[in-house]
């Protein structure tokens, strides 16, 4: 399995991991009584969504061989990671509302690189 990992991929799943547990405990703790209701549930689907496709990332990165289809997952997870939960971490922050139109963006992203994972899933395994 090990050939299917790239350095920098690597590295940038273990961030997306990290900064969401990161981000989770701050917006649990420092944020709390801070945010009202509305924006607190905001972050913690930023949060949510961060850590799955973090852990989609990890997966991809660790068990799916290079190939443009994981090439493209892999990113379109990162971009998705920082569009989607980026600008739902920005709104609940009070971020200007405009903001939220780049959050649809990063939903897309997030199909993109779900459909990816699966042509690669099933390239590679003969399907």
């Amino acid at each position: 399995m090990r050939q299917f990992v790239s350095r920098a991929s690597a590295y940038a799943a273990g961030l997306a991991g990290a900064s969401a547990v990161l981000l989770g405990a701050f917006g649990a703790h420092a944020l709390r009584g801070v945010l009202d209701a509305e924006h607190a549930q905001i972050w913690e689907t930023a949060v949510k969504y961060q850590f799955w496709h973090a852990l989609a990332l990890v997966m991809t990165v660790a068990m799916v061989p290079k190939g443009r289809a994981r090439h493209i997952a892999v990113h379109a997870f990162g971009y998705g990671i920082v569009l989607f939960s980026g600008s739902l971490y920005l709104l609940a922050l009070g971020a200007p509302r405009w903001v939220g139109l780049v959050t649809p963006f990063g939903g897309v992203a997030f199909v993109v690189g779900w459909v990816a994972l699966a042509m690669a899933l099933a390239r590679h395994h003969g399907a």
